[in-house]
């Protein structure tokens, strides 16, 4: 599609956005190259922001774009691979993106759209810490609507593809969809790969034509070192001042301006919704949750986490080392080793902490906590994995990932004691749960893992008077360097200074650090060790008392007809689906996780034998569970917070049974409830019409008299077990004499059973009269054999 005749770029704007109603979509793509590869720049700036909006949908979430979060190559191949043809890093969305910044273009970004502790600080005049919002905020004029962020066109669209991930609404939970296969999730996934390459260098942007102007990029602003991040705010008139110099001052940093972008936007957009003092805020119980992130939001962000340590983990082993830096050394290589410590490691303990603390109690955390452990392990993403993936038994933890440890300290001991205090509150009996710990006690137990981690605490417990001069230099503001990548500080070889200065960056200085290895966590530990043993055999009763009961119960239970047990011991869960093989997982990955916690806390095989017995899980001769764990009071049983925890998680139940008047009682689910309701009006006016007679044959002391007692008087109130004081005195002054109950005739296994014999009957001539007849003469025998058999136990009773 070309269009000669047209000059003014409005034209070409009402031009495609007709076409993109009218035409089909591959149709509408190739006009989209055309016009990319035959208009320049100057035209092609006005459809710029309608068309990256008619992509990623519209900031507000009303426009949804192409839906790149539900596109998927098996349910529509076609416009699946036209979309990731045409919005691949090399495709023909990134040459209009060159293409325009080659002009120096600039548009417009609304910041009531940014994420929320960076709106909040730019409303307030103080310009963020991140370099990224550097001479790029933009004042209203009088009048104006807003504040607004001048990005250039490579800005733009990244600021516009991450915040599709936040701003879009969230998927219906009927539509089933894989994150892993759906087109945005793998765009990041080819983004990441090409902007933060693991071998050579950045690809450079392509020409939008031969011989055309390769695109610059837009003037970058020097930025304060790492150190000061998060230390003091300074007045964005100040900030803004102080940036004006030194413009572009390092030409190598060209290099990779747009790696560092991409990143610094992926981290700002998904991972800085949580300030420091916004953090501390939500540590109340009373605070109110500021932004909650989507399960597809956390895979995408485990996506990122992994490719930064594969992208971290290619530096050349003799640059690796602060020490061993020198001003030889490429941008892209001082990127690899700056990426993870100066944009990532605050915002991500900030995101993960919220995640712990307010992520409901099911399942669905597995995706929160396989992002976390893939922070903790970057060693599985060095070169030397691939030389181990044979080995079935896990290889001890190099003491090069000491430093990552020890500066990472709180990701893994804090948040440890996170994840023990939700263990604490879930069914381990669940396989989905048992998991969960059984992964995070294989992650810990690597060898060697745990004696670094105590080291790191030792570090950060040392007393502080043994390193003279540190609470100066914990204080010490940073000056401004030239340039964003500039030279790294001096190597701090104190690693006891670097232990600390995380922890209080995170946590301030008047934190209270719970050490992992100390007395208050060792007691969670074996609180849950004992939770863990309480699980396994609540599971091997279920794998029992499955085992006990038919396969199928009964052709009346597969058609429905069967009764549900209301006061059955265990309640329903993901075991119900899965039957045997769940358990016997479930059984593994508590029998290993135990193990695992064994290993690393040292506890000894005493100790884990002593809770089980201190647990209280012994059976009674009938092997059924006993009641949950009480006291007795002057009223009866009072619960403990262990019973209430038992009942919570289903581990044990009171046997609770209906104890009312049975003609009342609520009509169950294999029940006709409008011939309940007739035949409850049929008995009650035969009760009330023959009353008298009914107390007179149940008077007399003959086999007439026994033979009535059977069917019209309930068993003795008494010999049930009232288990409240209130129960009883109603009981007491309830006393129900002789009548007829019909019910039995409204349940459907009755019907059934007696369609059933009519059926077998007409198979041997038997007419229906004589079939009744028939039945009626059966039921006589056997009430007249019950009878006797009542009378006679009465007779042998004490």
């Amino acid at each position: 599609m070309a269009f000669p005749y047209l000059q003014q770029p409005s034209f070409l704007l009402a031009s495609l956005k007709a076409d993109s109603l009218n035409k089909p979509f591959p149709q509408w793509c190739q006009d989209l190259v055309k016009v990319i590869e035959d208009f320049p720049a100057k035209e092609l700036h006005a459809i710029f922001p309608w068309l990256v909006e008619s992509i990623f949908g519209s900031l507000d979430g009303v426009l949804i774009g192409w839906n790149l979060r539900c596109l998927q190559g098996r349910v529509n191949p076609v416009e699946y691979s036209i979309a990731m043809e045409f919005l691949d890093p090399g495709g023909p969305m990134m040459k209009l993106v060159y293409k325009l910044q080659a002009e120096d273009y600039k548009f417009d970004f609304p910041v009531s759209y940014l994420p929320g502790p960076v709106k909040a600080s730019i409303q307030e005049r103080i310009l963020p810490d991140s370099p990224l919002y550097h001479n790029k905020v933009q004042f209203p004029p009088t009048g104006g609507l807003g504040l607004n962020l001048s990005l250039n066109p490579f800005e733009y669209y990244i600021f516009f593809f991450a915040l599709s991930l936040i701003t879009q609404k969230p998927l219906p939970v009927s539509l089933h969809v894989r994150t892993s296969d759906c087109a945005y999730f793998i765009l990041v996934d080819r983004y990441l790969s090409w902007f933060l390459p693991t071998e050579g260098s950045v690809p450079p942007p392509l020409c939008s034509s031969p011989g055309g102007a390769s695109p610059t990029p837009a003037p970058r602003t020097p930025a304060m070192s790492f150190a000061s991040y998060g230390l003091h705010h300074i007045s964005l008139l100040k900030r803004h001042i102080s940036h004006q110099t030194s413009v572009n001052a390092d030409p190598a940093s060209h290099e990779i301006w747009r790696s560092e972008t991409l990143l610094q936007v992926f981290v700002e957009m998904w991972l800085h919704h949580y300030s420091l003092e916004m953090y501390q805020k939500m540590q109340s119980p009373h605070a109110k949750e500021s932004f909650t992130p989507s399960k597809e939001h956390v895979l995408v962000v485990r996506l990122l986490l992994k490719h930064l340590h594969v992208f971290a983990n290619s530096l050349k082993p003799e640059q690796a080392s602060p020490s061993t830096h020198s001003h030889a050394t490429s941008p892209l290589e001082e990127f690899k080793r700056a990426a993870v410590p100066r944009f990532v490691q605050q915002k991500l303990y900030l995101f993960l902490q919220h995640c712990f603390g307010h992520w409901p109690l099911d399942a669905s955390f597995r995706a929160v906590l396989e992002m976390w452990l893939s922070y903790l392990q970057p060693w599985r993403y060095a070169p030397e994995k691939q030389a181990q993936s044979g080995d079935s038994q896990p290889r001890c933890v190099s003491e090069k990932w000491a430093p990552f440890v020890q500066e990472n300290l709180l990701v893994y001991t804090k948040l440890f004691v996170g994840f023990l205090n939700r263990a604490l509150r879930t069914d381990l009996v669940s396989p989905k749960n048992a998991l969960m710990v059984f992964r995070v006690a294989k992650v810990f137990a690597q060898p060697n893992l745990a004696e670094m981690i105590q080291k790191g605490e030792q570090l950060f417990l040392e007393p502080e008077l043994v390193i003279p001069h540190r609470q100066h230099r914990v204080f010490t503001v940073p000056t401004v360097t030239g340039s964003f990548l500039s030279p790294w500080p001096p190597a701090v070889t104190d690693a006891s200074f670097k232990v600390k200065s995380h922890v209080y960056s995170l946590e301030g200085q008047d934190c209270k650090y719970t050490p992992m290895f100390g007395p208050e966590v060792r007691a969670l530990v074996l609180r849950l060790a004992q939770l863990i043993s309480q699980a396994k055999q609540t599971a091997k009763s279920i794998s029992d008392q499955c085992a006990e009961s038919p396969a199928g119960r009964s052709f009346l239970s597969w058609l429905g007809f069967c009764t549900t047990d209301p006061n059955g011991y265990y309640p329903a869960n993901d075991l119900d689906e899965v039957g045997q093989d769940s358990v016997r997982k479930t059984d593994e990955y508590l029998e290993k996780a135990l193990e695992y916690l064994r290993q690393i806390f040292r506890l000894s095989d005493a100790q884990l034998a002593q809770l089980t017995l201190s647990l209280g899980t012994t059976q009674d001769e009938n092997g059924k569970k006993q009641l949950p764990d009480c006291i007795v009071g002057e009223d009866g049983l009072i619960l403990t917070p262990l019973g209430r925890y038992q009942i919570i998680n289903g581990l044990r139940k009171f046997e609770i049974e209906y104890q009312g008047d049975s003609e009342l009682q609520p009509i169950r689910s294999y029940e006709s409830a409008s011939l309940v309701r007739a035949l409850f009006r049929l008995s009650s006016a035969i009760n009330r019409r023959f009353a008298g007679q009914m107390v007179a044959l149940c008077s007399r002391n003959d086999f007439l008299g026994s033979f009535c007692r059977y069917h019209l008087i309930e068993p003795v109130l008494a010999n049930r077990h009232l288990l409240s004081p209130v129960g009883r005195r109603q009981a007491a002054s309830h006393a129900r004499g002789p009548r007829l109950s019909l019910r039995f005739l409204g349940s459907y296994r009755t019907l059934l059973s007696l369609l059933l014999a009519f059926f077998v009957a007409s198979m041997f001539c038997i007419r229906p009269l004589p079939c009744t007849l028939l039945l009626i003469l059966g039921y006589l025998l056997y009430a007249m054999a019950m009878t006797l058999l009542t009378e006679q136990g009465k007779l042998h009773q004490p």
